[in-house]
């Protein structure tokens, strides 16, 4: 029996040792004994990064090129590469930490320059239950989509070196500063400003930069007079899908971890994305009597951007009520709007983005719970929140216009903000690109 035994024993010991590194040792799941990660929030974070990544490239890069024309597409699609590309150097360079790491009411510190002293033990105090690590590539995806977003405003006429150029200065001098204030300690913070997930830091910010970038620039050649139809709306269609899809981790992981409030969000974030659509598809099939595919993943994206910020502080129905307010609002600022005041924002960043990051922060102070996240709203006779985020708001549109038209103009210093006339009529594709879709 001894033999049988230590045979037995033998065969047992690598299986053995295969279930406990699979179910967790101490050294296996944790760095240290005292560690405080958490392997579902890890999970689950690692997830919400890959689909916020995924928003931008393919995403985004799908959502605008398939509403351009057929000789800018590759165009279009080689400024979202190039944001991924730009934007995560840069943030680990410096940005995140300038973002992220220090409590300074205006910026961070530089003690994580280059990711210096970032170990495996690593947390940050924001995100106790998930490596640092994981952090800074979670807040690194919002940071690429938001540099992404803007181009759709120039979409058709910028020259691509001085869209590189400017991603950079806008990335350094407008994203940065404004993560710090809102997410990352800084005096917006202090002051009790309410954004869950990017209403001010992501959508308004991207919104106001691209309209101010669209009237520095000027119109497109034929705007207004010509046909300037989307190419392949099917793209776009795919785009908005994976955008949709991609908002759940972007909402959802804005929790920092595997719980009931990433739970409520993703919720409230998906009724809101399905209220915008019907509610945009509901006014054109009034007003035109045919609902168009572009209204209603318009409607979409606008439910999406408007849930943004106050996500993880409302209740999920309340998802359904911004939707609709989301669909109103931003269908008024793409038509109305913006015909009234003649500006050439070719993808309607400022008309969802913007006024729907700006709608939903204001609607964060009208609807937050306490129950959700400790703090009232409006609703529940706290009036004070709806002004802290009026002054949110005005921060915002204040820092991040002004910087994107000292900017622009800085940029014009060293080359062209746009392509000639002749390049424009033969499109970006060949003449930024050298290769055009055939």
């Amino acid at each position: 029996m001894g033999a049988r035994a230590l045979r037995a024993a033998k065969i047992a010991a690598p299986i053995n040792a295969a279930i406990l590194l699979a179910l967790g040792t101490p050294a296996f799941a944790q760095d240290t004994a005292n560690s405080t990660i958490n392997a579902a929030d890890t999970a689950w974070m690692i997830v919400a990064t890959a689909l916020v990544l995924m928003m931008t490239i393919p995403g985004l890069a799908l959502f605008y090129s398939g509403m351009v024309r057929k000789k800018n597409v590759l165009a279009t699609m080689a400024q979202s590469l190039a944001a991924v590309a730009i934007v995560s150097i840069l943030w680990v360079t410096f940005g995140y930490s300038l973002a992220f790491v220090g409590d300074g009411p205006w910026l961070g510190s530089l003690d994580r320059w280059f990711l210096a002293g970032l170990t495996m033990d690593s947390i940050n105090p924001a995100a106790k239950t998930i490596p640092e690590a994981l952090f800074m590539l979670y807040q690194m995806t919002f940071a690429i989509i938001t540099v992404a977003l803007v181009a759709g405003s120039v979409a058709d006429r910028m020259r691509f070196s001085a869209y590189v150029l400017f991603s950079i200065g806008w990335f350094i001098f407008a994203y940065v500063p404004l993560a710090h204030w809102v997410w990352g300690g800084g005096f917006l913070a202090s002051t009790g400003v309410l954004d869950f997930a990017g209403g001010l830091v992501v959508h308004l910010s991207a919104g106001v930069s691209g309209l101010v970038a669209a009237k520095v620039m000027g119109n497109r050649h034929g705007y207004g007079s010509e046909n300037l139809s989307p190419f392949d709306l099917s793209l776009a269609v795919m785009g908005t899908g994976l955008l949709w899809v991609g908002w759940f981790g972007f909402n959802g992981g804005s929790a920092l971890a595997a719980n009931s409030r990433a739970v409520m969000a993703i919720t409230a974030t998906h009724l809101a994305a399905c209220a915008g659509a019907l509610t945009w598809g509901a006014i054109e099939w009034a007003t035109r009597r045919k609902p168009s595919v572009l209204g209603m993943i318009s409607g979409a994206v606008a439910g999406l951007g408007t849930i943004t910020p106050a996500s993880g502080y409302v209740a999920p129905w309340h998802g359904v009520i911004i939707g609709i307010i989301a669909g109103l609002v931003c269908y008024w600022a793409c038509t109305w709007l913006k015909h009234r005041f003649k500006y050439d924002d070719s993808l309607d960043v400022f008309g969802v983005h913007g006024i729907g990051g700006l709608t939903g922060t204001l609607l964060a102070g009208v609807f937050a719970a306490s129950a959700i996240c400790g703090t009232s709203g409006l609703l529940e006779g706290n009036p004070k929140e709806l002004l802290i985020q009026f002054y949110g708001v005005a921060v915002t549109l204040v820092w991040c216009g002004g910087i994107t038209f000292a900017l622009l103009k800085l940029v014009s210093v060293f080359v062209p903000l746009r392509v000639s006339a002749q390049q424009e009529l033969e499109g970006l594709d060949i003449t930024q690109h050298g290769e055009a879709l055939q």
